[in-house]
């Protein structure tokens, strides 16, 4: 009995191996964890599919859906070969990552859960049309969709798509270098929750609790009181109301405290698992710790756990840039411009702004003056995003001007203009970024941020008289400085120049200049200031104001870009919201262009037609 058991084991094995083609397709069976790649070229669509395509859609009384019109237009503008360092060259072949990152764009497009557009790779047909699939081509396990992502922004890969969008309409002469561009930021919001100091304690001991029972159930039995651990940390911290007074809220907070210490040392024990300390929440609890709390041990041996507080120096806290606010997203920062203030990212989109040609239509009046028709001939080109670039919210804009003239440099499409507004801006910027680009920065520079500028009754810098000959600066009663100290700050050339206290002490104004005994006042090289003065005396000229607005056009994309979700992260960690954007960025090329192909520009700028004429005007 056993033995016939046993071949009939046996036998059923042997026929579901020989049954497997049949009953797992490769198309199911390239769903596996391991994804290899094997560059093949694009399929030409089906030819039933693209029957079916001719019929609903020759007659052009109904514009064929972007998919359709992107397969025609572009072909095969993505390859795999582009992704080949992220995919392994052994293993279980996968799904075509070119393809892979179109269905990523679509559902950029459509706004669509992995599910959703898993599906439609299986049932519509223009997204069969467009990725070449057969009409019974079962598609794929929406598990692909993250893990292909994972592996893209792991790699640093995000950017290839727009990048070889952008390559493939710069052949067809709808980009080019020396033309002009504007950038503008905006905030994202993290795809978590924003933790005040003390949720972010006990939240960030939860999350290293909730992993380590994930990852080894047994080892949390056998080495923590369970009940009494899950008492406090079995829900999340931001269910319930905290302590109502101060001094409750600093008790709990070490209370925290001292189970993340108890626990760190539990999981570092030389009896633990080493690949226990490896979890990405234990790290991240241990980061929380070292940032938010000071742990001394006293000559009686007692330990004494305090919170740091925000101080500039000893045991404050650290700078914001560095502090993590979330244990489910250790890239996430608190930022603030203006009147916003938000947890998470900072969005940098840069798109053309060129001018568009003349419109000689019959009937239009004076060329370049009257709008562009849908039958004109000299229908404008549309505004394309050339680059995107995602950083933490602590990132400055001016921070990021010469990354995007880098960036922009790298693709061949360095502009000759770039407009952008007054954070990106400063002197030594405009003269960096056209010595080594020959770039332009067109824009207003900040203004003075001094507290005497700021107050609007004191003596600001402006109010100085600087003479870079005699290394001398006379102030507005006419004192000299008695010291000029070429110094660097901030990685900055500088200029410090001192007064003298005698001069400064009995000084009438002196209340009007200083508080301190003697006024400091620290000055650009003379380039710098040379330039800088040329360039507010040319702001306050009609010709640079009616240029300028043409930057106020990017506020259209910032929006656009808004309404496809780009202000709130979809995922967790800055490499993953990095791809994202990227993503975004040519699901918007795509739909611009599909306008502009289907005769329908979308609005450039939604200026008027009396802006328009003080534009043309002006030029």
């Amino acid at each position: 009995m056993t033995r016939r058991a046993g071949c009939s084991i046996w036998g059923v094995m042997v026929a579901m191996m020989l049954l497997r083609p049949l009953l797992f397709p490769p198309s199911r069976l390239q769903n596996g964890p391991v994804m290899s790649m094997q560059p093949v070229p694009w399929p030409d669509p089906d030819p039933v599919a693209a029957a079916a395509i001719r019929g609903m859609y020759g007659s052009r009384k109904t514009e064929p859906p972007l998919a359709v019109t992107v397969r025609d237009r572009l072909g095969e503008w993505l390859h795999d070969e582009d992704f080949a360092a992220v995919f392994g060259i052994r293993g279980r072949p996968g799904w075509s990552p070119s393809r892979l990152a179109l269905v990523t764009v679509l559902q950029r497009i459509e706004n669509l859960t992995d599910r959703m557009a898993a599906e439609q790779v299986r049932t519509r047909l223009d997204w069969k049309y467009l990725l070449g699939l057969a009409l019974d081509d079962p598609g794929f396990d929406h598990s692909v969709l993250p893990e292909f992502r994972e592996k893209v922004a792991a790699g640093e890969r995000e950017q290839v798509p727009l990048d070889a969008l952008l390559e493939r309409l710069s052949a067809e002469g709808l980009l080019k270098a020396g033309g002009k561009q504007r950038t503008d930021s905006t905030h994202v919001a993290a795809a978590v929750a924003a933790l005040n100091r003390l949720e972010l304690a006990g939240e960030s001991v939860r999350a290293a609790l909730e992993a380590l029972t994930s990852a080894h159930p047994g080892w949390v039995a056998d080495v923590l009181h369970v009940s009494e651990w899950s008492r406090r940390y079995g829900t999340p911290v931001t269910d319930w109301h905290p302590p109502a007074s101060k001094s409750k809220q600093d008790e709990l907070a070490v209370t925290y405290a001292k189970d993340g210490y108890a626990l760190l040392e539990a999981v570092y024990d030389k009896a633990s698992p080493a690949w226990l300390a490896e979890l990405p929440a234990v790290d991240a609890l241990r980061r929380v710790l070292v940032q938010n709390y000071t742990r001394v041990t006293r000559a009686d041996g007692r330990e004494v756990v305090k919170r740091r507080e925000k101080q500039p120096e000893g045991d404050g806290l650290p700078p914001g840039r560095l502090r993590i606010a979330s244990p489910y997203d250790t890239d996430a920062r608190w930022g603030a411009k203006r009147d916003e203030f938000w947890l998470g990212y900072k969005l940098h989109v840069t798109e053309t702004c060129d001018d568009a040609p003349p419109c000689r239509c019959p009937g239009d009046g004076p060329a370049g003056l009257a709008g562009h028709g849908r039958d004109c001939a000299a229908a404008a080109f549309p505004n394309l995003v050339t680059h995107v670039e995602t950083t933490d919210a602590t990132v400055t804009d001016n921070a990021m001007t010469g990354v995007i003239d880098d960036a922009l440099a790298e693709k061949g499409l360095a502009p000759g203009r770039h407009y952008a507004d007054s954070g990106y801006l400063s002197a030594a910027i405009v003269v960096k970024e056209a010595r080594r680009h020959g770039i332009a920065l067109i824009g207003p520079l900040l203004s003075d941020t001094s507290a005497q500028a700021r107050a609007g009754n004191g003596y600001a810098r402006a109010d100085f008289t600087i003479d870079y000959d005699a290394r001398q600066v006379t102030c507005p009663q006419g004192k000299t400085s008695t010291s000029w100290s070429p110094c660097t700050q901030y990685g900055r050339d500088a200029i410090v120049a001192v007064f003298s206290q005698a001069d400064c002490g009995p000084c009438p104004a002196r209340e009007l200049c200083t508080r301190a005994k003697r006024r400091t006042l620290t000055i650009q090289p003379r380039d710098l200031a040379e330039a800088q003065a040329a360039l507010r005396t040319a702001e306050n000229t009609r010709s640079f104001q009616a240029d300028y607005a043409r930057r106020s056009g990017v506020e259209g994309t910032m929006h656009q870009a808004a309404s496809h979700g780009a202000r709130r992260a979809r995922y967790r960690g800055l490499a993953k919201t990095r791809l994202d954007h990227a993503f975004m960025a040519v699901a918007l090329n795509l739909l611009r262009l599909n306008a502009y192909w289907n005769g329908n520009p979308l609005d450039r700028s939604r200026t008027s037609h009396l802006a328009r004429l003080e534009l043309s005007l002006a030029a």
